[in-house]
């Protein structure tokens, strides 16, 4: 088992997505969310999700029954109301990337709990945020 990863929407997604066959379509991003010992997912990420698998309920409900199920490792993370402050501090901070509060506290959540390995699609963000008292901790994205 590799550590822990804090998943984001996109990461998450492709982790998650299938080919008519039943293969993975991402077959790379799929071996991340499998090989680590906890999937951590912030609150809003699944949020998120939700809204873009609105036309999908099926996998929605089977993912969200994976996520609470304890047999599995994923983690449900409700954002602390420090989560969400910290999300707009690093908003700010990195103005120019336009991180926004679901992005943010993916890195709030994941400063938080010390777990620096993000799945992600989001290579230019998650690439470019640091995180610690003195923003100099970066994260490890994969695949």
């Amino acid at each position: 088992m590799t550590p822990p990863l804090v998943a984001d929407t996109g990461g998450l997604l492709r982790a998650l997505a299938r080919l008519p066959d039943g293969k993975p379509t991402f077959p790379e991003y799929q071996e991340a969310l499998l090989s680590a010992a906890a999937i951590i997912v912030p609150g809003l990420v699944l949020a998120e999700i939700d809204y873009f698998l609105r036309a999908e309920r099926e996998a929605m409900r089977k993912l969200v029954a994976e996520i609470f199920d304890p047999a599995t490792r994923y983690e449900y993370e409700s954002p602390l109301p420090s989560d969400i402050a910290r999300a707009l501090e690093l908003d700010a901070k990195f103005g120019e990337l336009g991180l926004g509060l679901v992005d943010g506290t993916v890195a709030a959540v994941a400063e938080r709990r010390r777990v620096y390995r993000v799945l992600t699609i989001d290579r230019r963000d998650f690439g470019a945020i640091r995180v610690g008292p003195r923003f100099a901790r970066s994260f490890e994205l994969l695949p």
